[in-house]
């Protein structure tokens, strides 16, 4: 994977986050930028330490499936961004809206860690081809942090809404990029 597709991929998977991040937003009164970013870092440090966990499990079992490579890369990035598309279209009820000024730390880490499944998912794909996981990992977290934060500070303006569409983009664009990857291996594109 180029630089482009990395940084394509560090976006898409911020999608999610970036959604539940307006969630949060909204149902916060009016949030500052420091609870912003706040939220941004744990979800941006989250989502880079998953792929890194997937990569080295990926690694283990690479001797097996290697010639299967790019097929197992497409296979796990279209289930997720279709996973992502299906539930960005569900409909969601409305969350309970308090007026808390701040999320606690355990929440925003359990919805941190829930959407970063994905991203554990993304490093076993990424073990099968070669990439630089360390760079990798940052520019998903960095991402991530940077879409979470932005999605606190929006969330209020925009609510849900916006957030279900950001997470059918983000799950497009990882089936845009696993149709690459395979397109690619196949020979049609060069």
């Amino acid at each position: 994977m180029n630089l482009s597709a990395t940084l394509i991929l560090a976006f898409g998977m911020s999608m999610d986050a970036f959604a539940a991040s307006i969630g949060k937003g909204a149902s916060l009164h009016r949030p500052c930028f420091r609870e912003a970013f706040r939220t941004g870092f744990i979800f941006g440090v989250i989502e880079a330490i998953t792929p890194l966990i997937g990569w080295y499990l990926g690694l283990f079992a690479s001797q097996y499936i290697m010639q299967w490579s790019q097929w197992v890369a497409f296979t796990l990035l279209f289930i997720l961004g279709a996973r992502m598309i299906i539930a960005g279209l569900k409909n969601k009820p409305e969350d309970n809206l308090t007026t808390a000024t701040r999320h606690g730390f355990w929440i925003l880490a359990a919805t941190a860690i829930g959407t970063s499944l994905d991203a554990l998912a993304i490093g076993v794909g990424l073990a099968f081809l070669e990439v630089n996981i360390i760079l990798t990992a940052l520019l998903i977290g960095m991402a991530t942090m940077v879409m979470s934060t932005l999605g606190i500070m929006v969330g209020r303006f925009i609510g849900p809404l916006l957030g279900k569409w950001a997470e059918v983009l983000g799950g497009a664009v990882l089936i845009g990029i696993g149709s690459s990857i395979l397109l690619e291996h196949l020979g049609y594109l060069r």
